[in-house]
């Protein structure tokens, strides 16, 4: 079974028009389909429409919210109540063309674990198509993962990744990064970029900044979140090196100038004396925020594995007594 999750904020008009090109490809391809709604706090009917769809079509299923809690926690309930073998994530605003479904089923094919859509000719306004491109090429560079469209929201996985992978806050937009640091296998393909034809887009420009913070937190998690002092360690090393570094040197002058007055400023007026000082306070703090992440990595991170197994054959897990 193939399981469509479709995140859903004020899409009412949408929705019957949507689940009938969801459908049709259905048919034509010969795929056991379920439609997953999520309806994340939507003020415009969007869950009456949800409920009528579900009363005529047993392959639909929905949840709301109780508020509108953000992307993330849309698809997130959905992973969790879908029952498919592969996910597909579908944008609810018809922008999105259910007709790639079985591109990317070939794609799958190919050993890949998770594929994303490429909008090449995007039907977006010039201020939200440039950010995006150099977001995209911003999260490439970062991450080591090169795709063309981080935020496009088709995308389809394989279900076993949402066992090792928690989103929270806008992670949704690096699933694929965060599916690549525990080992599976990326890709792209170019898919069909369709103009709105109801509503008004929802995001605007506080989401770039919110996704650049977040693309920070995804290098830290990807890079660090095991080894959290090898980063915060690393600067407080290195600041309290250069802060020793002008301790001795100033130590050095002022040596030289108690055997010959006058030759060098006296501590107090020198701005070195503060630097150092700070640096020396800075590289302190941060070995300390290290030892306590780790502490909290270690105690939190008991049941979570820091690895991902692909296949087995012949063993059983036991835990520790």
């Amino acid at each position: 079974m193939i399981s469509i999750v479709i995140p859903v904020y004020n899409e009412k008009e949408s929705l019957e028009v949507l689940l009938a090109e969801i459908d049709a490809v259905g048919q034509q391809a010969n795929l056991a389909l379920e439609v997953l709604f999520v309806d994340d706090g939507s003020t415009d009917g969007s869950w009456q429409g949800i409920r009528e769809l579900a009363q005529r079509d047993q392959r639909v299923r929905g949840i709301r919210f109780r508020r509108n809690f953000g992307k993330a926690a849309a698809l997130s309930a959905g992973f969790r109540h879908a029952r498919g073998a592969l996910v597909f994530t579908l944008d609810g605003d018809l922008q999105d063309d259910p007709q790639a479904i079985p591109l990317f089923l070939v794609a799958m094919e190919k050993g890949l674990d998770v594929v994303s859509g490429w909008k090449r000719i995007r039907h977006d306004p010039w201020h939200k198509v440039f950010p995006s491109r150099v977001f995209n090429f911003l999260v490439s560079w970062l991450t080591g993962v090169w795709l063309h469209d981080h935020n496009c929201g088709m995308k389809c996985y394989r279900a076993e990744i949402f066992r090792e992978i928690r989103l929270y806050g806008e992670l949704h937009r690096f699933i694929p990064v965060l599916a690549a640091a525990r080992g599976y296998k990326v890709g792209e393909i170019e898919i069909n970029h369709r103009p709105r034809r109801f509503g008004h887009s929802k995001y605007g420009v506080r989401r770039f900044v919110k996704g650049f913070l977040d693309l920070l937190t995804v290098k830290f998690l990807t890079g660090f979140g095991q080894r959290p002092q090898h980063l915060l360690g690393t600067i407080g090393l290195i600041s309290f090196a250069l802060g020793a570094l002008g301790m001795v040197f100033l130590g050095i002058t002022w040596l030289i100038n108690f055997s010959q007055p006058g030759t060098y400023p006296p501590l107090h007026e020198r701005p070195l004396l503060t630097y150092s000082v700070a640096a020396l306070l800075l590289g302190a703090q941060m070995m300390s925020i290290g030892f306590l992440a780790e502490l909290i990595t270690a105690y939190q991170g008991q049941d979570e594995h820091s690895y991902s197994i692909a296949e087995q054959i012949g063993c059983i897990e036991t835990k520790p007594k």
